[in-house]
């Protein structure tokens, strides 16, 4: 793909092997996108209606976004302070606790929208 310029759009490529990499290195991110991937098959199987979709897929790019932030902060610390340093542990720590808030609000929208699902799903039986 080229740009109006007939530039490579590097940038993707870019940012596209960020995304591998971080994949690749963060046990946390693999088991956010395996649980994400779990979600998106439970709404698979349940039919979710499109305004629930929408909920879903915006909870799951919080988390993984969140995520993803986390992992460049902690790289960057780790690039700046390789050191154990209390400054650096509280930058590591805050940032991690934003993914801890985003997985809570992302399981509360699960169960919001999976539960009555689920009970519906089981009184069709």
């Amino acid at each position: 793909m080229n740009d109006k310029n007939g530039k490579p759009l590097i940038g993707f490529a870019h940012a596209w092997y960020g995304v591998k990499k971080a994949i690749n290195s963060e046990r946390n991110l693999r088991l956010h996108v395996l649980a994400s991937i779990c979600v998106i098959a439970g709404g698979i199987i349940f039919r979710l209606s499109i305004i629930k979709w929408t909920v879903i897929i915006l909870a799951i790019g919080l988390v993984l976004v969140a995520e993803f932030l986390n992992t460049a902060i902690e790289k960057m610390i780790n690039y700046v302070k390789p050191d154990i340093h209390p400054r650096a542990k509280e930058i590591k720590d805050i940032a991690a606790g934003a993914v801890l808030i985003a997985s809570v609000i992302a399981a509360a929208v699960g169960v919001l929208i999976f539960i009555p699902e689920f009970f519906r799903w089981i009184n069709g039986f």
